[in-house]
């Protein structure tokens, strides 16, 4: 770490304590040594799966209350306190697809939104995919299906896949195994 652009938290005051985020105000001094204030959002965090079948991926559409539109995602889910992401990315895939893998690897970490929240987002690729049962979440509606990785691909360049995670892991496995359109 730079020590030049740290920030010292001086105070922290728990505002909100929620289900699933927390909302923190600190007082800080300023690598300049004035005084500041920081408001976040607390995160336990999440774990996104790239579930590769052949030439296709696993996509689920979901309605995200805060756009207020349906958006095409990999299957993720939120990291249940003190759970390691593996073994969210597990449950997640056969929750929202209905199926395991013979094989999952990290395929990343990433924060997807620094300015705000703590949030470390766990990415992973999972093959060998095998048959199971959905178990979605009583208050989870979600539409699972495959998808040519080319036309995810396009896509994501063309602005019509707008989740971060998603753009992420797609594109990171297109140029790690040279897809192109």
């Amino acid at each position: 770490m730079d020590e030049n652009l740290a920030e010292k938290t001086l105070s922290s005051k728990e505002l909100y304590h929620g289900k699933i985020i927390n909302l923190w105000l600190d007082d800080v001094e300023l690598p300049d040594g004035k005084e500041s204030k920081r408001e976040f959002v607390e995160h336990h965090g999440g774990a996104g799966i790239l579930a590769i079948d052949g030439d296709n991926m696993w996509l689920v559409k979901q309605f995200r209350y805060p756009y207020k539109e349906v958006l095409e995602e990999i299957p993720a889910g939120k990291l249940e306190k003190g759970e390691e992401a593996i073994f969210t990315a597990k449950r997640e895939l056969i929750e929202e697809i209905g199926y395991s893998c013979d094989s999952i690897e990290p395929f990343g970490l990433i924060y997807p939104t620094p300015g705000y929240t703590n949030e470390p987002l766990y990415i992973f690729l999972a093959t060998g995919l095998n048959k199971k049962e959905t178990h979605l979440d009583e208050d989870e509606f979600i539409s699972a299906y495959t998808r040519p990785i080319k036309d995810v691909l396009k896509d994501i360049l063309d602005g019509k896949i707008k989740d971060g995670k998603t753009c992420y892991a797609v594109l990171k496995y297109c140029l790690l195994n040279n897809i192109t359109l």
